[in-house]
């Protein structure tokens, strides 16, 4: 678990749930993602650090350099990369996770705040949701080239890729989840709009139930809640 107040990211067991341990990053812990094929946790941190996380000591083991405060990232399953939203210095910054270096950084110039990503690792393709201006940008992973540019809902927080209905779903704090279909790897088009509620831009995708779960925001009379919605063909 990250923690943007005390900068730390605290590890828990999954039985007892009793903490096991808490690495001290200083500042703004974020996004966290779990490496199978190295069994590490990388964590998002403070104005520009990535870290590599051992759960069984408990300790910091890696650190990565990067232009600005890290948002959400992605690592590819079958590769050593890591893709990373650093929306202070408008790009995404690529790692390498076996050497902890940035080897490249793919410029973003039709919009910027790159908060949310999605990948599509079969396609190579990167999804980055942007907010200025609303922005579903789709990149080469090989290239870093933009393939194609979609208006989507404002202040969006979540990009999720449905890999069985290629279907990508956006949620935003406008209160609307833009459903974009992919054709083929470089044709994409808005097929719907998905009414939610003001400031409900936190979700969560499970592809194997194929279920979209949106956390909307207690905001005067609206009540908090999860909203549930099942993916049909």
């Amino acid at each position: 678990m990250a923690n943007d107040e005390d900068g730390s990211c605290r590890l828990y067991d999954g039985t007892s749930l009793q903490q096991m341990a808490a690495i001290d990053l200083k500042d703004d812990a974020d996004n966290v993602r779990y490496d199978v094929s190295s069994r590490r946790f990388w964590v998002g941190y403070g104005e520009g650090g990535l870290a590599a996380i051992d759960p069984a000591s408990g300790k910091k083991i890696a650190d990565v350099k990067l232009d600005a405060h890290p948002e959400s990232f992605q690592l590819e399953t079958k590769g050593k990369r890591i893709f990373v939203n650093v929306p202070g210095a408008s790009h995404v910054a690529v790692v390498d996770r076996e050497t902890g270096t940035v080897i490249r950084k793919f410029g973003l110039t039709e919009a910027s705040a790159n908060f949310p990503m999605a990948l599509d690792e079969a396609d190579h393709r990167l999804f980055i949701g942007c907010r200025r201006p609303a922005t579903l940008l789709v990149l080469d992973t090989e290239t870093g080239r933009t393939v194609a540019a979609l208006e989507i809902v404002s202040d969006t927080d979540d990009v999720f890729y449905d890999a069985a209905h290629k279907r990508i779903y956006v949620s935003g704090g406008e209160g609307r989840i833009t459903v974009i279909s992919q054709m083929n790897a470089d044709t994409y088009g808005v097929s719907g709009q998905v009414a939610t509620a003001p400031g409900a831009r936190t979700s969560f995708f499970v592809q194997e139930t194929a279920t979209l779960y949106v956390a909307v925001p207690h905001r005067s009379e609206q009540k908090a809640e999860l909203r549930v919605f099942t993916v049909t063909p």
